[in-house]
């Protein structure tokens, strides 16, 4: 049997939109897949991962990373790898790799327990942003428009299970025009962007934040290709802040990127697209 005969393995344990689409696609190609839920997976010596490479979707980062690791150890082919997950799943090490690269980030601060945080945010500035290290959707992040607020929301977040939770990363809240930017780069090519617009400072479509195509000038598509290559070859939705002078600012990039919004209003084949990459990595 040929490498191209064998299934590709899609890591899932919910299937959303984007996972119902890219099934899709792959059934239309006539592409033999897996589905290997992550939750029930069995990994160790002995068990024989016979994959052409494998498509993660997995929403719980986590697992994703792990379940990711075991097959590249394995010997399969994953996209996007364990390397971008480790950074892009946590927006700390995201900033870290994205500032090494000399690429402009938001102005951030972090702490390792909320009560070393409150002390310092006078001098790094009101209003500021706190968001977790870990997690999606704009969930738990919180604007702090002064001491009496951040004391309340730090507060809270001292009181959430878990040490990562612990950790205290904060960022200046910038003012943009009503909107963020999400641009989606495979293998280093931006193949489309969308505006998400929202009255809300979180402008997530997840929380109602109005897509519309953006057009990329030649400053935001050369930050999106220097951005790509210091996180690596993959599929990723890059987010972008631009402030009311027009600068741009990147804040953050996610390696398991939905579009259900942006198939709303792009003409681009997204979803053909990422099969396309991914089919060319693993082939």
């Amino acid at each position: 049997m040929s490498v191209d005969d064998l299934p590709l393995a899609v890591l899932a344990s919910r299937i959303r939109l984007e996972e119902k689409q890219l099934l899709a696609e792959l059934d239309r190609r006539r592409v033999p897949f897996t589905l290997l839920d992550t939750r029930t997976t069995v990994f160790g010596s002995g068990h024989d991962f016979r994959f052409r490479g494998a498509l993660t979707r997995e929403i719980g980062h986590t697992r994703n990373l792990y379940a990711t690791r075991l097959l590249e150890h394995a010997g399969v082919t994953v996209v996007n790898s364990s390397a971008i997950l480790d950074t892009c799943g946590d927006k700390l090490f995201t900033t870290l790799k994205l500032e090494a690269a000399g690429l402009p980030v938001i102005r951030w601060m972090a702490t390792l327990t909320p009560e070393g945080a409150l002390p310092v945010l006078a001098d790094f500035g009101y209003p500021a942003v706190v968001k977790p290290v870990v997690g999606s959707w704009g969930r738990l992040a919180s604007r702090l428009d002064g001491h009496d607020a951040a004391e309340a929301v730090l507060e809270h977040r001292d009181a959430l299970p878990g040490p990562v939770n612990k950790i205290t990363y904060v960022q200046e809240y910038i003012d943009k025009p009503g909107r963020e930017i999400k641009a989606y780069v495979m293998g280093g090519e931006t193949v489309g962007a969308i505006y998400k617009s929202s009255d809300e400072w979180r402008t997530n479509t997840k929380r109602g934040g109005i897509p519309s195509v953006c057009t990329p000038d030649d400053d935001l598509l050369k930050l999106l290709t220097a951005t790509a290559e210091a996180i690596g070859d993959g599929v990723l939705g890059i987010d972008v802040l631009e402030d009311r002078s027009g600068a741009y600012y990147v804040n953050e990039v996610n390696h398991t990127p939905e579009f259900h919004g942006a198939l709303d209003v792009l003409e681009v084949d997204l979803v053909g697209r990422y099969v396309d990459h991914v089919l060319s990595r693993v082939g």
